[in-house]
């Protein structure tokens, strides 16, 4: 139990195990032989010298159909020993396991789920290795019997009688690469063999050596219209007799006949039931096998090969020596991919069972959706909408916005003649009415200045020329990286306001869920005046945001820090309630996936290109969905974790605060400002940092004020001459830099303007020197003896002028201590103006740096950005040396009479080079950047959110003249009190949201098997010939694959089932959160917390 007292030594909390059977009879504890007795949870947090250790026995049965032995529950005592390394899962299961499943689907991610937090049985012991660990060695050692085997199948092999295999005639032998076995055989017997393999390669023995021939040469004629092996009455050959084949196995040459009987089909027909796909309908002459079509596709999926290089693959697969020149079928085959591409989805979007066939189809009716977001009427209770407000959460639909400017497509083809097949029914939006609209909307939409960080900045950098598209935008399901259907559209130039509008209101047009959370990385403008832009947009993009429909625009947790401070807390994921541990950065995800086919696309037709990424697409939202069960486990598993710790940190957090009636006051005002951003928001500074401008103002009116000011000059008084002498110290810093950046061969209107620029400074300073003489005789003592010291020979540079400001001058040089005291707050609040500049100058940096890594591609693209990154890093450089040297200047004052600051150090720290580092790790790249090989930090190694470490120019509250500091420490209290009461709260809020995703996922598998059922059992009608009734066989397919697409989804869901099966016990084992006794006793707390 923890203790009461802080300080004091900590225990651990160990589990006894308690049986608990599901149902009611008692069922007896295995055997050892039956079964493996083993810690398999154990929960640790450690917190502040704190550890929790949670164990129980689990009993895995041997028989997977024995699934009466459930998981165990836990009653707790107290005990301080230390919990016992365990095992990696996969290590232990057998094959006839009840686990056995699970780890053979991957045995990778089946041992993470043991990782510190999960194992099962024994360890075993570490043996030592030996040669049968190393197979490769081991075949090393008969590589020379691989090789004598390679070389002996060039010849006849165990066939060296010179007659055929079958009917032992003599005369010429031919052999077939893709039969299995090499036997020889005559002529009439290999065409009698290959009647229904007609794609086999064949190769002819000439006596010494084998030849390849072809089965077409042979005489082999493929009737088609007919079962294999009858003959047509009237066959018709094919258009001049020159018929190709793409198959796995190459490009083949075939023989083919069509039946020209009375009741023959078309060609094409024809061809399609022999499963060969025809690149034309009318007088076809190539086609592909369907197994050649869904290997390119699933190929081009997962390594992302283009069809240039597949079908160069192909021509090699089949001639490699280049003398005999194939016939070439490129352009045929990229039309065959498309067509095989645009039939799978409309098959699979059920377009083949509906009445009115394809020109039916809805927009976006042919898209994957996401089985675990609400989709209403699919996957979400009837009452869902009656729910009360505090679970309204739980139906939030979150989303997330971004462009790819990778995807860009050059200016090549036109709409007319290369159109879209799928054009709005699937991810992408019809392009005609997308036109349409931009041409309406695209000159009255008018983007305003941003008000955050220059987001534009790289915009700018852009170029559209020779591009059709620069890119394109898309609207993601945020929490599972799923595309969803009419949500992608092109982008003519940067992510313009009415281009992402569109497709925004497109998403939503599929949605009837009430509450809406939308990620954008420029949310913070973008959302500003969109209701007032929504109002002159067409009906159909109008929403009721201001009754039945609710928005949220957040910022993404990556994208965050490259925003100003103030967007940092209202638009942050972090700090707003109801959003679970939802990064909003899906679509960043997405992009690894897609970017590698954008060299591909950018070369093609508008239509192609569409078609292409609509597939890859589908092909991406249907990978995630099948992964739900491992995913959603993963997360679930990590979220248990995180919310124990948070709640146990946030606990402990109030049970240190030494007043009571604070954590009622700060909680409730979280609350406040979590309903209503308007209220004042508890994870800001209310002090505001003391700026140079606020301190002249401040002493130029008590110098007004004070008709004894310290005026010795009429028009310059004691303090403009100081903030002067300030700024000739910036200037001079800022011309030393310009000066050393002028290269050997500068030119000479650089040289120009460099020399002006010293003449004007010389002459100012030298007239400043002059007021100053009148406020600081010393100072020109002070110059005087630095000029004796000086070497006479060398020629004072105007940048390298001392000033001698009050910091500047020895003890040893009177001063007027009013002088000092004045320099004192214009140096303070020149540092505070330093990190000011420092903080936006490294959030730009980092927004520079990510769109540099993400779209900058070719070196016009990314010397321009370097280039810009590097007036940036300018700023940063100037702006720490601006504190650095003002921080130098209170230093000095600090040691001389006339100042009285105490504690001015812990206000203003040292800036070291290690500090000048980005708010978030992600800019962290800048130092990976520089480190290589090993050294390098990958992004597994780069700490995450809860985890790293932040500069202190990020924490700083500064300095407030109205202000204790007191208050300003009371205040940095409550803004961590508030972080940390919104991690618990976030953790929280995650286990609940995946709790109920799981939930939906079973329900949307299940009402997708169920309207698969529907399709099986009604009748339908067929677009090419009435009642389905007049072809069997097409009502037979029909219903087959319905049935089958039915079984599928239901198996997926036994899946998830049985993947999960755990889930609930876990979640009620850890429902007792860890909270410590004594806060409870003492009636700290924050009951909405918990």
């Amino acid at each position: 139990m923890a203790s009461k007292r802080k300080g004091s030594k900590r225990k651990s909390l160990k589990f006894e195990p308690r049986q608990v059977y599901e149902s009611d009879e008692e069922v007896p504890v295995p055997s050892s032989s039956a079964a493996i007795t083993a810690p398999i949870l154990r929960f640790t947090q450690t917190a502040r010298g704190l550890k929790l250790n949670t164990r129980h026995v689990q009993f895995i049965p041997d028989k997977k159909e024995d699934d009466s032995l459930p998981h165990t529950n836990f009653v707790a005592m107290e005990d301080t020993a230390e919990s016992l390394p365990l095992p990696a899962l996969s290590s232990i299961i057998s094959g006839d396991s009840a686990f056995a499943e699970l780890a053979s689907i991957d045995p990778a991610y089946f041992d993470s789920l043991g990782d510190n937090h999960v194992s099962i049985g024994p360890r075993k012991k570490r043996r030592s290795m030996e040669m049968k660990d190393f197979p490769l060695r081991e075949w090393v050692k008969d590589a020379e019997q691989f090789l004598e085997e390679e070389i002996r199948s060039e010849g006849r092999g165990e066939y060296m009688v010179d007659q055929c295999s079958d009917c032992s005639s003599s005369g010429t032998l031919y052999r077939c690469q893709d039969c299995e076995g090499g036997q020889l055989l005559c002529q009439a017997c290999l065409i009698q063999h290959h009647h229904a393999t007609p794609l086999h390669r064949i190769q002819e023995w000439m006596g010494s050596f084998f030849r390849p021939t072809t089965l077409k040469s042979l005489g082999l004629r493929i009737q088609l219209g007919h079962q294999v092996g009858e003959k047509c009455h009237l066959p018709q050959a094919a258009w001049n007799d020159d018929f190709v084949v793409l198959d796995i196995t190459g490009i083949h040459e075939v023989g083919l006949d069509f039946c020209n009987c009375e009741h023959a089909k078309d060609h094409f027909v024809q061809l399609l039931r022999f499963r060969w796909f025809p690149a034309s309908v009318k007088n076809p002459k190539t086609a592909s096998t369907s197994r050649l079509l869904k290997h390119f596709q699933l190929l081009s999926f997962e390594s992302k090969v283009s069809a240039f290089e597949f079908y160069t693959a192909l021509a090699r697969e089949t001639e490699n020596i280049g003398v005999f020149p194939l016939k070439d079928r490129y352009r045929p085959f990229m039309r065959m991919v498309r067509m095989y591409r645009y039939i799978k989805m409309l098959k699979r979007a059920a377009r083949g069972h509906d009445p009115g066939g394809i020109a039916v189809t809805q927009p976006g009716e042919c898209g994957v959706l996401c089985a675990a977001c609400p989709q209403p009427g699919m996957n979400l209770p009837v009452d869902w909408r009656d729910k009360p407000r505090e679970q309204q959460f739980l139906y939030t639909l979150f989303l997330a916005i971004d462009a790819n400017f990778r995807l860009k497509r050059k200016s090549v083809s036109s709409e007319e003649v290369d159109p879209s097949l799928l054009d709005g029914k699937a991810y992408f939006v019809s392009e005609g009415e997308f036109k349409k609209y931009l041409k309406d909307f695209g000159d009255l939409i008018v983007q305003e200045p941003s008000t955050c960080s220059n987001h534009n900045a790289v915009n700018a950098e852009r170029s559209s020329t020779g591009l059709a598209a620069t890119g394109v935008g898309t609207i993601d399901c945020s929490r599972h990286d799923i595309k969803r259907p009419t949500s992608v559209g092109d982008l003519q130039k940067g992510e313009r306001y009415v281009n992402m509008d569109y497709l925004f209101f497109s998403s939503l047009k599929h949605s009837d869920v009430t509450e809406i959370v939308v990620s954008y990385d420029i949310a913070c403008q973008w959302s500003k005046n969109l209701w007032a832009r929504m109002s002159s947009y067409p009906n159909w993009m109008h929403v009721d945001h201001q009754g039945e429909k609710t928005f949220h625009f957040l910022i993404p947790k990556f994208h965050l820090p490259a925003h100003i401070m103030a967007c940092q807390t209202v638009f942050s994921f972090n700090y707003n309630q109801h959003v679970g541990r939802t990064d909003g950065e899906a679509p960043e995800r997405g992009w690894s996936h897609i970017n590698p086919i954008a060299t591909s696309t950018r070369e093609m037709g508008p239509g192609s290109r569409r078609d292409t990424l609509d597939d890859h697409f589908g092909a991406w939202n249907w990978k995630k969905t099948k992964l739900m069960g491992p995913t959603l486990l993963r997360k679930i598993k990590l979220a248990v974790v995180g919310k124990n710790d948070h709640i146990f940190l946030y606990n402990q957090f109030v049970l240190g605060l030494e007043d009571n009636n604070l954590v009622t006051k700060w909680s409730q005002e979280v609350r406040d400002w979590e309903v209503d951003h308007t209220k004042p928001n508890p994870f800001e500074a209310s002090f505001k940092t003391i700026t140079l401008d606020s301190v002249k103002h401040r002493l130029a009116l008590d110098e007004a004020a004070d008709l004894s000011a310290y005026v010795l000059h009429e028009d310059i008084s004691a303090s403009t001459m100081l903030t002067m002498g300030m700024d000739f110290d910036i200037q001079q810093r800022r011309l030393k830099i310009d000066s050393a950046a002028l290269v050997l061969h500068a030119t000479d209107e650089q040289k120009r303007k460099i020399q002006i620029r010293t003449t004007t400074l010389c002459r100012k300073i030298s007239a400043w020197m002059d007021v100053q003489q009148l406020y600081m005789p010393s100072a020109r003592i002070a110059r005087l003896e630095s000029l004796e010291n000086s070497n006479p020979e060398v020629e004072e540079k105007v940048e390298d002028i001392k000033l001698f400001l009050p910091s500047a001058l020895h003890r040893k040089h009177p001063c007027d201590n009013r002088l000092r005291q004045m320099e004192w707050k214009l140096r303070r609040a020149q540092a505070n103006d330093a990190l000011d500049e420092l903080r936006h100058s490294l959030r730009l940096r980092s927004h520079l740096y990510i769109d540099k890594d993400r779209f900058q591609r070719g070196q016009r693209a990314n010397t321009r950005s370097r280039t810009v990154i590097s007036r940036v890093q300018a700023r940063v450089d100037f702006a720490a040396s601006t504190y650095q040297k003002a921080r130098a200047s209170l230093y000095k004052l600090s040691k001389l009479p006339g100042v009285d600051d105490v504690g001015w150090e812990s206000s203003y720290p040292e800036l070291k080079p290690s500090d000048i580092r980005a708010l978030s790790d992600a800019d962290d790249d800048v130092q990976k950047r520089k480190k290589s090989g090993d050294a390098a930090r990958t992004p597994a190694t780069i700490p995450s959110e809860g985890h790293r470490t932040v500069s202190w120019i990020w924490m700083r509250l500064g300095e407030s003249a109205l202000a204790s500091e007191d208050e300003i420490l009371n205040e940095a209290l409550k803004i961590e009190f508030c972080k940390s009461r919104a991690r618990a709260a976030r953790w929280t809020e995650e286990v609940q949201l995946l709790t109920e995703e799981m939930r939906r996922v079973i329900d949307f598998l299940e009402c997708r098997a169920k309207q698969w059922d529907v399709n099986a059992g009604e009748k339908r009608w067929s677009v090419t010939g009435g009642v389905d009734g007049a072809d069997p066989a097409l009502v037979e397919g029909r219903n087959a694959y319905a049935k089958e697409q039915a079984a599928q989804f239901r198996s997926m869901r036994a899946y998830c089932i049985r993947l999960w099966r755990f889930v609930p016990a876990f979640l009620e084992w850890e429902g007792n959160e860890v909270i410590p006794p004594e806060l409870i006793e003492e009636g700290h707390g924050d009951d909405d917390d918990a």
